[in-house]
């Protein structure tokens, strides 16, 4: 199965904010979306970091709830790790597992074209097991 596909079953809306804005804005919208991480962008739509719950519990305990005020730009994750849509989600899991992160940005060309988290991988992972066991099940039954 590819990325591709998983972005095709739960679609490609994908969170963004600014570097500029504060990180207690970050964590209303992680709460309101519902999503544990937001991909944060330029000016130009570019991709300049990602900002996940993990980022904003980091800077909780380094700052306190003064670290709330504080722009995204300073907590954030510059160096992004990101999936193409080509790419299977096997190499995906073991890229996340390897860098122990829990979503990847989607590009093509250097565009944004959705998101994967580890959720989404690991639920179509066993979709695609149940599958493959049923078409097992079905070819027994028919011997």
């Amino acid at each position: 199965m590819l990325v591709s596909q998983v972005l095709k079953a739960k679609g490609d809306l994908v969170f963004t904010t600014s570097p500029r804005d504060s990180v207690d804005a970050v964590a209303a919208m992680l709460n309101v979306r519902r999503v544990g991480a937001v991909v944060v962008v330029d000016d130009d739509r570019n991709v300049v970091g990602i900002v996940s719950e993990r980022d904003i519990i980091r800077v909780v305990a380094e700052q306190g709830g003064a670290g709330l005020a504080r722009p995204v730009a300073e907590c954030m994750t510059r160096e992004v790790v990101y999936a193409r849509p080509s790419e299977a989600i096997d190499e995906i899991l073991a890229r996340m597992t390897d860098r122990r992160v829990r979503h990847l940005p989607v590009v093509v060309d250097g565009r944004l074209v959705g998101i994967v988290s580890i959720g989404d991988l690991v639920k179509a992972k066993i979709a695609e097991t149940e599958e493959e066991a049923e078409g097992l099940r079905a070819y027994i039954a028919a011997a």
